[in-house]
């Protein structure tokens, strides 16, 4: 996607930033720039990339600047960014976790998460209906546990979780089995197979020379690899699940499908 940015930057500009740990990754200042242009909206949304020992200090600061109007949250801050935030609205009070921040009214921030959503949207919209499927998830992070909320909540028939950290996969299997009594959530292993889909949730991917996140070669060809990282498009894994004949969903599905709904959340319209 390429596009002119809007050369009027001025005085009046609204501005919006994305916030993460390596930022450059990032592809949401390209899309919300395309939807700004679009819309006619002077605005803009601009990369920063903020470690995690100097988060809190440098979102009380943007906090402070008065035409900063939005803040889309990316890896690793999703889960820490909830106790910067005066309140946190249905699902990131449900999945423990943000994606995106705004200023209302009062002053007060409030925080949002559209991950999952965007993630089950992207799926049906490429022909892939989660309701029913039975799913194995890498990941139980901020991402991961939006993913896993939102597919529990499409009705998926079993969901497997692996995560590095064995108490956050436990702890997210617990919680959504207390959300979700109906749901058949279980720990998986490194290995999965007997799925209909596999989900990679975690940054493994993101830089060169990383592992897999998890084996696939027990899977079967018609299972669906998909996965959540947006740069590179096509990740080791997915490259790798394309050459054994899988179909594939690529992260950007789940980028594409929630920007217009995170626009919205930061008051710019549909157009």
């Amino acid at each position: 996607m390429t596009f002119a940015l809007n050369a009027a930057v001025s005085g009046d500009t609204r501005l919006f930033a994305i916030v993460g740990d390596p930022i450059a990754q990032a592809r949401s200042p390209l899309v919300f720039n395309e939807i700004f242009q679009r819309m006619g909206v002077n605005a803009v949304l601009v990369p920063m990339q903020i470690p995690a020992a100097s988060l809190a200090t440098a979102i009380a600061g943007l906090k402070t600047i008065g035409n900063l109007d939005g803040i889309v949250v990316t890896v690793p801050h999703k889960i820490s960014m909830t106790g910067l935030v005066d309140r946190l609205l249905p699902i990131a009070r449900k999945v423990g976790a943000i994606n995106c921040m705004r200023r209302v009214e009062s002053g007060e921030w409030v925080g949002e998460m559209y991950d999952g959503e965007g993630f089950t949207r992207g799926l049906r919209k490429q022909g892939h209906e989660p309701r029913g499927m039975s799913v194995f998830q890498a990941g139980a992070g901020g991402a991961g546990k939006a993913l896993a909320h939102a597919l529990s909540r499409a009705g998926v028939k079993a969901l497997q979780l692996i995560d590095v950290d064995r108490a956050k996969q436990d702890a997210l299997i617990a919680e959504l089995a207390h959300a979700y009594p109906d749901a058949n959530v279980s720990a998986g292993s490194a290995s999965p197979a007997d799925v209909d889909m596999v989900v990679n949730a975690t940054p493994c991917g993101m830089a060169a020379g990383d592992p897999l996140p998890f084996d696939i070669a027990r899977l079967d060809r018609r299972v669906l690899v998909a996965d959540i990282i947006m740069k590179p498009e096509r990740t080791q894994l997915l490259c790798q699940a394309e050459e054994r004949g899988h179909r594939i969903h690529l992260g950007r599905h789940l980028l594409e499908n929630q920007a217009e709904i995170v626009a919205e959340f930061f008051g710019i319209a549909h157009g």
